[in-house]
């Protein structure tokens, strides 16, 4: 019993965690399954197996009815006195039932299978597309997030130094070491401070509703967004979905080239018809008779202007269009790589530099923190370099969320 319950604390306790902290990667797999434009791939599947059915249909023997009564002005009338056959009557009447089997089609059945399974491919891979689109997006909102929540942390620390100083000043002020109203002008940088703090949190709770439609997901303002340890690999090929596309589209195009092929060859079909009617088959029988009529039927196009030939051109220059249009997607990602890359070797210069400035500036409010309970400097004074510490170490986090950003971007520009 006591493993059962230490059990169902570790699951409680997982659960808590993980509805508390969500990761980059979490934010993209919930706009991969929750965005509406995600609802499309089940659709066109849907779509594309009723497209299918219908062409194997095509293949199974095909039954048309037919009925129809007429009257006309004239019938076939034998001039030939004597011979005692009756003229027709201008009222005739007739039922049949058709059946057509296909028997050979040069294998268009197959080749219009083949180009549906194209085309819905290539479909899905252009929603896939747009999803992949979205992660810049995404990016912008979750490291927007994060440097507000490291804004909120250091305004935190800035916030506990300043209460430890006012207990100080105070007691100084009591003391008559410090001059009177000093702590006046700590608590007003204090509540300074509790107005950047609302700021953050109107800041936060708006992007968050926002990353919440992207996501499809109701995400609470008081969950932690995890800062990732990004990996960026400088070396690899660009695998962007855009060019699993093109390829696709070429497939596709190959699959209609060989449906316009396979639409010229020649196509053999059996059929029979059976009816009922007045006259039948026998024109000169003047009566209500069954009859039938069973064959095959041969349909080959042998001449059309050219057009199949056409058409098959007009696919081959989208072929080259395809090819183009990859050329240029390539330049243009290659150009934003490098410029990606320039942008990330230039926030780490910053970010090296950041961290003197730092030691530099915590050396200096140090002093300054012994000046001021000793009577030597302004609260003013300290409340500066206090500010200006607050303001260098708020330059290290952004630089540092800024190159996640930009590392980020870098892998979805890149596709890794």
């Amino acid at each position: 019993m006591k493993h059962i319950i230490m059990f169902s604390v570790l699951l409680v306790s997982f659960g808590t965690f993980a509805q508390n902290q969500l990761s980059l990667d979490d934010c993209y797999q919930l706009v991969d399954k929750n965005y509406p434009l995600a609802k499309q791939n089940a659709l066109l599947e849907q779509q594309n197996a009723y497209d299918l059915d219908v062409i194997k249909n095509k293949a199974l023997p095909q039954v048309n009815l037919e009925a129809q009564a007429t009257y006309q002005s004239d019938v076939t009338q034998v001039p030939i006195p004597g011979t005692g056959i009756q003229p027709l009557n201008k009222d005739q009447y007739k039922a049949t039932a058709s059946v057509n089997q296909l028997i050979y089609n040069g294998g268009l059945i197959n080749a219009s299978l083949q180009a549906k399974s194209a085309n819905l491919k290539t479909k899905q891979k252009e929603v896939q597309v747009s999803l992949y689109q979205l992660k810049k997006q995404v990016n912008q909102l979750y490291f927007s997030i994060v440097l507000l929540q490291e804004k909120k942390a250091l305004l935190g620390a800035k916030q506990d130094q300043l209460i430890a100083r006012i207990k100080e000043v105070k007691s100084g002020i009591e003391n008559g070491t410090i001059l009177p109203a000093s702590d006046k002008v700590l608590e007003a940088e204090l509540l300074k401070i509790n107005q950047q703090l609302s700021e953050i949190q109107y800041n936060k709770s708006s992007l968050f509703e926002t990353l919440s439609s992207l996501t499809g997901t109701t995400i609470s303002p008081s969950i932690v967004l995890t800062n990732p340890d990004l990996t960026t690999n400088l070396e690899t090929n660009i695998n962007r979905p855009e060019l699993q596309l093109f390829d696709l589209k070429k497939e596709q195009i190959q699959a209609n080239e060989q449906l316009l092929f396979k639409e010229n060859m020649p196509k053999l079909s059996g059929f029979a018809t059976g009816g009922y009617g007045n006259p039948g088959l026998n024109m000169l029988d003047n009566s209500f008779t069954s009859f039938y009529i069973v064959g095959l039927k041969l349909n080959w196009k042998v001449f059309d202007w050219n057009s199949n030939k056409k058409e098959r051109q007009s696919l081959l220059i989208n072929k080259d269009i395809i090819n183009n249009e990859t050329e240029v997607f390539n330049l243009k990602t290659n150009m934003e790589l490098k410029q990606q890359k320039s942008d990330i070797e230039k926030i780490k210069s910053f970010i090296d530099t950041d961290y003197e400035i730092i030691d530099l500036q915590k050396a200096v409010l140090k002093s300054s923190e012994s000046q001021l309970i000793n009577g030597v400097i302004t609260a003013s004074a300290y409340i500066t370099e206090l500010t200006n510490l607050f303001e260098d170490e708020t330059n290290l986090k952004t630089h540092k969320i800024q190159l996640s950003l930009v590392k980020a971007n870098y892998n979805i520009t890149k596709g890794q």
